[in-house]
């Protein structure tokens, strides 16, 4: 786990050294135990190439980045980890390949000489990396299938620039003020989106999409074309009988847990008491009986939102040592400055904050490595279940009565109603036409009064809500087709850059055993029924598979509130300093101020519900503020 920066320039500017070093330090935190830079004259121009390590795997020099190949003509900064490096490294002893090191960067090199990007099918991990070729005079960069990890780049004026953050590519742009992207900023601010395309806060820095690569000619350079390597397949090929998937689906969890046990540092576990951290701990007690194993949890006290109860009942189940951190709104208003400074682009809640001091928990343990459950609920069929998906599936196929039946049988599980079961229908099956007319008499205008809308048009800014496309050839598949989407557009790519940021501000590497190519693979070839059952039950054929790993209690439960904090209680107890933070608000050209603070005010009294849009306004003011953006 590392960082990564450098670039190449036609013209190198003056103090290049110096400003690689100001985007090393940056950096420091994702590799607080070695930093390396390699400068390397290219096709008239001057490459560098810099990193920063946090040693997990092979902890000796021989593991060093920039590595080069043993002939000199290829060179790689990687910032991950492959899992599955000690198969692949036999298979390419097999093949004539030797090695100096245990590590992992020199088994995904030789890959790479090996099998060129035929290779990134073949890992099994979480990476962002770039690799010259001497030869070719060639730029390589490739993130991994879901974009665990980040790599950001800005070519422009004969240069490419490339870095695992924002902050580090911009030290390499000394001198110049960023700009906001006014498109993004007004998605998220309307549409709570983000993280969900190439695009990102500041004009004319890109991120390299999940699952994408891509390769610059430094002797003929032209505009970067991100080219996919991989994305979720909606169809369905498997034909397992539900008990034979049940065995399938345990098979490959378990084996994905194995393989993200591998390190040569401590290692932990999140645990929020619900199945996706509860199936990792128990998961790893199952494999590993005698391993002392630590959890991480966030504990919000004296609230109903409190999943103290079963963090508790996990942990003895599994035997672990549990550390808990509790967080109040003086916590928040004391970190909120250093926590959006180093997310360095807007989030959705505060839940990130919950986040952040777990990772921080883990830390003061001496944990570098944890393991934890983000991305199950867009592989498995979490949340409340996909039910307008589902019911569309069954519409498409003639299932009428079937449809009916589970629209009854969701409505019993608590928080859902037999009236939102169809309009949740009505939601996934309207046209576009009538879908966006819906929205704006729910009260979600493109244009709310909070916002100058004509100087946004006069910008150019799309203000249409992009709705998730629906595919004639996914008919009968809506929960999966969702379930793709959620993995690359909207929901996960956002959760991922959040517990990225948080976990490195702190020196862990998070590891996610749910985000595998084989275990997203099947899991999405699977029938709909198995996901989400006829009864409404999310995570159906997982829940299955983890009988006799995970306490039946755990699996049975329905009480499940997702991983939350109190955050209107802690925004409300604070008013006046959340009032003074949004004062910034005042000099965003953009922002109607007075009519947003009036509905602040709305807020606070009670007399509107408090919703995410709250925070938005925050964040988004907070971080235009420190981002210094024009």
């Amino acid at each position: 786990m590392c960082g990564i920066t450098g670039g190449w320039w036609s013209a190198p500017p003056l103090h290049l050294e110096r400003r690689m070093a100001a985007s090393l330090h940056t950096l420091r935190l994702r590799g607080p135990n070695d930093s390396g830079c390699r400068y390397l004259g290219v096709a008239g121009g001057r490459l560098a190439l810099g990193h920063t390590r946090l040693s997990v795997i092979d902890l000796s020099d021989l593991a060093r980045q920039p590595m080069s190949s043993p002939d000199g003509r290829y060179w790689i900064i990687f910032n991950g980890e492959i899992y599955n490096y000690r198969e692949l490294r036999r298979e390419l002893v097999a093949l004539g390949r030797t090695f100096r090191s245990q590590s992992d960067t020199e088994v995904l090199l030789a890959a790479w000489i090996q099998w060129h990007k035929e290779c990134l099918t073949r890992l099994e991990g979480m990476f962002a990396f770039v690799i010259y070729d001497s030869t070719k005079k060639t730029l390589c960069a490739a993130r991994d299938g879901f974009g665990i990890k980040p790599l950001y780049y800005s070519q422009r004026n004969g240069r490419l620039l490339f870095s695992s953050e924002p902050p580090a590519l911009l030290a390499l742009r000394s001198g110049e003020q960023p700009r906001a992207n006014w498109q993004r900023c007004y998605d998220y601010l309307v549409h709570g989106d983000y993280d969900n395309s190439a695009q990102t806060f500041i004009d004319d820095i890109q991120a390299l999409r999940p699952g994408h690569w891509f390769e610059h000619h430094l002797e003929r350079p032209a505009a970067i074309v991100q080219q996919i390597w991989w994305q979720p397949d909606t169809r369905q090929h498997s034909q397992l009988s539900f008990d034979d998937a049940v065995d399938a689906v345990r098979d490959q969890f378990l084996r994905s847990v194995r393989l993200h046990l591998r390190s040569d540092v401590p290692l932990g576990a999140t645990l929020s008491g619900g199945i996706d951290s509860s199936a990792i701990v128990c998961a790893i007690r199952h494999l590993e009986p005698d391993l002392p194993l630590h959890t991480f949890s966030y504990v919000a006290a004296n609230d109903r939102r409190s999943e103290e109860h079963w963090i508790d009942r996990v942990n003895e189940h599994v035997g672990a040592i549990s550390h808990k951190v509790v967080a109040g709104p003086d916590d928040l208003a004391r970190d909120l400055e250093p926590l959006i400074a180093l997310q360095g682009e807007p989030f959705m809640s505060t839940s990130v904050y919950a986040q952040y001091r777990v990772y921080g928990l883990a830390r003061e343990h001496g944990i570098t490595v944890t393991l934890e459950g983000q991305g199950a609920d867009e592989l498995l069929g979490g949340y409340v279940g996909f039910p307008g998906q589902r019911m569309l599936s069954m519409l498409e196929q003639g299932r009428i009565l079937e449809l009916q039946r589970f629209a009854y049988q969701w409505s019993r599980w608590p928080g859902r109603s037999y009236g939102r079961a169809w309009q949740f229908l009505a939601a996934a099956a309207l046209p576009d036409s009538l879908f966006h007319i819906a929205r704006h008499y729910t009260g979600r205008a493109p244009a709310p009064p909070w916002l100058q809308a004509d100087m946004l048009r006069e910008a150019g800014v799309d203000m249409r809500y992009m709705r998730e496309a629906r595919k004639p050839e996914a008919r009968g598949r809506r929960v999966v087709e969702s379930l793709a989407h959620s993995l690359h557009q909207r929901f996960l790519p956002g959760y991922l850059r959040e517990g990225d940021r948080n976990s490195m501000q702190f020196s862990v590497e998070s590891r996610l055993p749910f985000l595998t190519l084989p275990m997203a693979k099947l899991m999405l070839s699977l029938p709909e029924e198995y996901l989400i059952s006829a009864g409404g039950e999310t995570k159906h054929v997982f829940r299955a598979a983890m009988r006799g790993i995970i306490p039946d209690d755990v699996l049975d439960r329905r009480d499940k509130i997702g991983f939350e904090t109190p955050e209107f209680d802690w925004l409300s107890a604070m008013s006046d300093t959340v009032r003074g933070w949004l004062a910034h608000g005042e000099e965003i050209p953009f922002i109607n101020y007075p009519e947003m603070m009036r509905q602040f005010d709305v807020i606070m009294s009670g007399r509107r519900p408090c919703n995410t849009q709250l925070w938005r306004w925050i964040n988004f003011i907070k971080w235009h503020e420190q981002a210094g953006v024009q």
